[in-house]
């Protein structure tokens, strides 16, 4: 959900995710219907964007579990997965319940202030390009950038507690055990190694996402009238898009996150993208970039089909 009162008027779009933020760019002031009271207060947004933020992360957490297993570099044989489906099954059948949530506390302590702070970040840099006679164009895409970068810090920390508590046969009793686990064996920097790497799948993800929405709604809806169905079919196939081509990133995420002591060589932890994108490589091969990217299609198409209705 992202808010634009450069009109006058809050306009608002439901997009839970920096990686629909520039879903609206265009069209703002040729969508009343998607206006808000202009007496609508920023927190107001700020807390409606954070609750979706952490909806968007739960709803399909179990689905987010199976691509990070899927990405692995060298799984245990128990969770060795066909697909979305089987991964289902044999993690119910074999695990219970419980471990296809298993730190999904990490994710609504982490989603919750991200998102918040990414829209006061995105509300105020936008404000004062505007206010000194900017580019409302450049303003938007401007604070929409800078929004990523404050989010994805905040949320980087959670990502990588969710990941290694997702990985099968976790050692981590929980999140606060994780969290203490790393920070004693390899300090605040494990937070941030794939800080990086996030921004180089985020950013693009949002460029591609909304150039492909604007092509198809150029197809589906020349009109550019308020039509749910195009909205939502527009979304969802930039959204699949935009997750295929940046999946070699996700992987590489996951990589630097997660840290498998099978993929250790030459020093103590794997750092950095090009470091993550060799190992990768060297295990999987150039199919190795693309593991679980129906889980991550399946986790992002509701997401960006919902930010444009």
């Amino acid at each position: 959900m992202l808010v634009d009162d450069s009109g006058g008027g809050g306009v608002v779009v439901n997009s839970s995710s920096p990686t629909s933020s520039l879903a609206y760019l265009q069209r703002v002031d040729d969508n009343p219907y998607e206006a808000l009271p202009s007496t609508a207060r920023n927190v107001t947004h700020m807390m409606a964007g954070a609750a979706a933020g952490i909806l968007e992360h739960t709803v399909m957490y179990p689905i987010d579990c199976i691509k990070t297993r899927m990405q692995a570099l060298r799984p245990d044989p128990q969770a060795r997965y066909k697909g979305v489906v089987d991964g289902l099954y044999k993690m119910l059948h074999l695990e219970g319940f419980r471990n296809t949530v298993r730190g999904i506390s990490a994710v609504v302590g982490g989603a919750g202030p991200a998102h918040a702070m990414y829209f006061g970040c995105y509300e105020h840099i936008k404000w004062k390009m505007m206010k000194s006679g900017g580019n409302q164009q450049l303003a938007n895409a401007f604070a929409a950038c800078g929004a990523t970068l404050l989010h994805d810090a905040v949320m980087n920390p959670a990502d990588v507690i969710k990941q290694r508590m997702q990985m099968f046969n976790s050692p981590y009793r929980n999140c606060s055990h994780c969290v203490f686990v790393i920070l004693k064996q390899e300090g605040v920097r494990a937070f941030y190694r794939s800080y990086p790497t996030q921004l180089t799948m985020n950013l693009p993800f949002q460029v591609i996402h909304f150039m492909t929405y604007d092509y198809t709604q150029d197809l589906f809806n020349k009109e550019r009238k308020y039509d749910p169905k195009s909205h939502v079919a527009s979304g969802a196939l930039a959204g699949a898009l935009a997750a295929i081509l940046t999946m070699p990133q996700d992987v590489c995420k996951t990589l630097l996150n997660t840290q498998e002591h099978c993929a250790r060589k030459h020093s103590p932890y794997i750092s950095g993208l090009a470091t993550a994108f060799r190992t990768v490589y060297e295990y999987r091969g150039v199919r190795g970039y693309f593991r679980g990217v129906v889980a991550r299609v399946i986790f992002q198409i509701p997401a960006t089909a919902i930010s444009w209705v």
